[in-house]
């Protein structure tokens, strides 16, 4: 997702110990009838409800890292100035449930875009939300290099640490040895690395598709806009398959539609399958993916505004066995993240709860009727919470009307 030039202030995180809560604190909602008699509005049939609520503020840096962006004007930005102190903890575009109620974290390619995030180091923070104190711990996490030479152009760094300079990082997968695999939006490329951040095989490149930014483009024409790769990326419940989504349109596709291909593990290759997901309008982008079962995907659909203009932030199920005429798959709204009810008032937030994000790039099943969403804050461009001061990280639980009936294999 392309994030929006920036600057920054000051204050470093502290490393903390984990706080033991559930992963969703809050008890569930109360049927209609319960909550009126204690005079809280019900919530409207098929309205999605927030049950949690933590934050990790915007201006939190990873303890004791070299300073971020030199390359941005110094102009203050919601009140923050360039360059930073540290390596901002920010911009979550992807998640992976260690389901001991801690999370991996994939943090954006950096400060917008290739010119000015050579000095943000990509990385993967593990990270602990607290619901029941509306805050979020940062436990550790490590940085992206490839010490192997499995990239075969310059990288920006002689130490082969990588950068937003190098890959545009967005969505993330851990598989069954404990590696992770990422999707990239420069190429648009698919990255695998060890449980340390070591890259693994060299990058995989896709078929028929290049950004502008492909470092293989040679002249040649683009066809994907520049930061359209990669937004999305589901893992086969049997661990065989990656199921990666584009966020644009690639030319000559019908105006909306979007890319979702198959990958063997297996044979390191993508097989022949592709799907199509088509967004409610093509101005739209989507933020994330991830699998329900061997049919069914959840996917984050939303608008590029934020604050009051935002308009949609949904969350929706497509099945891979219904398509529409044009081919893609049948969409179901599960979550209005603009109209949740929050008859609890959680965090002093009112009875309508919106999350009104410009990038809200993180979705994660925490239990049959519940998942978690994050945004990412594009800092401290971002001000969708409030005008004027950069968006903090937010993760919020959301208990969906309908259960899911998702395949177990997800909580493993």
């Amino acid at each position: 997702m392309r994030r929006i030039t920036m600057t920054v202030g000051s204050a470093v995180l502290t490393l903390g110990l984990a706080i033991s809560a559930p992963a969703h604190a809050e008890p569930e909602p109360q049927s209609a009838a319960a909550a009126e008699a204690k005079g809280r509005p019900a919530p409207a049939p098929g309205q999605a409800t927030l049950t949690g609520f933590a934050s990790l503020p915007a201006l939190t840096y990873v303890p004791g890292s070299e300073p971020s962006g030199k390359q941005l004007d110094t102009a203050p930005v919601n009140g923050v100035s360039a360059p930073f102190p540290g390596q901002p903890v920010q911009g979550f575009s992807g998640i992976v449930d260690r389901h001991d109620g801690t999370f991996d974290v994939l943090s954006d390619n950096g400060f917008g875009n290739k010119a000015n995030s050579s000095d943000f180091l990509l990385r993967v923070h593990r990270i602990k939300p607290d619901f029941a104190r509306h805050t979020v711990r940062v436990l550790g996490g490590f940085n992206l290099s490839d010490p192997r030479k499995l990239v075969s152009w310059p990288l920006t760094r002689k130490d082969r640490v990588l950068t937003g300079a190098d890959f545009d990082i967005e969505s993330i997968t851990r598989v069954s040895d404990g590696s992770y695999w990422i999707g990239d939006e420069f190429g648009p490329f698919l990255l695998h690395v060890s449980s340390t951040g070591r890259l693994l095989d060299a990058p995989v490149k896709l078929p028929g598709v290049q950004a502008p930014e492909n470092p293989f483009l040679n002249g040649g024409q683009p066809n994907l806009n520049s930061s359209k790769g990669f937004e999305g990326m589901a893992r086969s419940l049997d661990g065989r398959k990656l199921y990666p989504l584009l966020e644009g349109t690639v030319a000559g596709d019908p105006a909306g539609t979007l890319r979702m291909y198959e990958f063997d593990l297996r044979k390191g290759a993508y097989t022949a399958k592709r799907l199509t997901y088509k967004l409610e309008s093509p101005g739209n982008s989507i933020g994330d993916a991830i699998s329900i079962d061997d049919h069914r995907f959840m996917i984050i659909e939303r608008d590029n505004e934020q604050g009051d203009a935002a308009q949609l932030k949904r969350i929706y199920i497509v099945d891979t066995r219904d398509r529409d005429r044009d081919g893609a798959m049948d969409k179901t709204m599960v979550a209005d993240l603009l109209n949740l009810a929050n008859p609890k008032r959680i965090a002093g937030f009112g009875e309508t709860f919106r999350f009104p994000f410009q990038t809200i790039e993180d979705v994660v099943i925490l239990d049959d009727r519940t998942i978690g969403v994050l945004d990412d804050n594009n800092f401290p461009g971002s001000n969708g919470r409030t005008p004027g001061k950069p968006d903090n990280n937010e993760f919020i639980t959301v208990r969906l009307a309908e259960r899911l009936h998702a395949d177990r294999r997800i909580y493993r």
